[in-house]
């Protein structure tokens, strides 16, 4: 008899596991991305390239993750010769950032709950941050090389610092696939992205360009498009609505 009893009570804790699974999400995530993307700095031509991205994650609630991030790439631009630069200036920037976000998703303010349009919309998402980059020039034009632009030699307008640290502030829209375990919780999520960076200073490409020779009216900015992977674990508790719905 207490074999039945054990199972029924062992069965019931199982069925109201499950149905309350549905409201139920992980608290951390780590993840990595990669990103596509390039600079918009001094010089005119910029040149796209990947960078890749790891993540560590804390989900406030399951629309509204905290993310720690930690990227890699490069950035380039100009060249050597007049058709791709007036004043053949270029740079290779091999750098580094971190920063910490947090995006918001439409889950998180709007009713879902009767809606299948709204309910496929609240992955949608905003988010910034701050955080900050290291600049670090592994190939970089410092003197005039045409004649036709001054004194060959000539070091004006090629002045800049090889090295180097920018804030940096990222504004982020994008959209969160979320897949769910057997628990009804989002395990997995897929980020698709578009990510622009405000880095107020000059070093991005590396030129302190003088205002009186070259028009300069904007701070250094990058831009990419952005695919990353979630993996959320941990411990689990409970939000205020249900996150997935069944019956869609």
């Amino acid at each position: 008899m207490k074999k039945y009893i054990l199972f029924f009570v062992l069965a019931f804790a199982a069925a109201a596991a499950k149905a309350q699974g549905g409201y139920n999400y992980y608290q951390l995530g780590v993840g990595v991305g990669a990103s596509y993307g390039k600079a918009e700095a001094d010089l005119k031509k910029q040149d796209y390239h990947p960078a890749f991205n790891l993540n560590f994650v804390y989900n406030f609630t399951p629309f509204v993750p905290i993310t720690a991030e930690l990227q890699k790439g490069t950035f380039s631009g100009g060249g050597p010769t007049a058709a791709e630069d007036a004043s053949g200036r270029y740079f290779t920037n091999s750098y580094f950032s971190f920063n910490i976000h947090a995006d918001l998703q439409a889950g998180e303010i709007m009713d879902y709950s009767d809606s299948w349009i709204l309910d496929r919309l609240k992955g949608l998402y905003i988010g910034t941050g701050l955080g900050f980059i290291y600049n670090k020039m592994t190939r970089i034009q410092r003197y005039n090389q045409f004649p036709q632009n001054g004194f060959i030699g000539d070091t004006e307008g090629f002045r800049g610092a090889n090295n180097g640290i920018n804030l940096i502030i990222p504004i982020r829209l994008g959209y969160e696939f979320k897949i769910y375990d057997d628990y009804d919780q989002p395990r997995y999520g897929i980020d698709l992205g578009i990510q622009h960076y405000f880095a107020p200073g000059e070093g991005i490409d590396g030129y302190n360009d003088p205002v009186p020779k070259y028009k300069n009216n904007a701070v250094d900015q990058y831009s990419f498009v952005t695919i990353g992977f979630k993996y959320n674990f941990g411990i689990t508790t409970s939000y205020t609505k249900l996150i997935r719905k069944f019956q869609y």
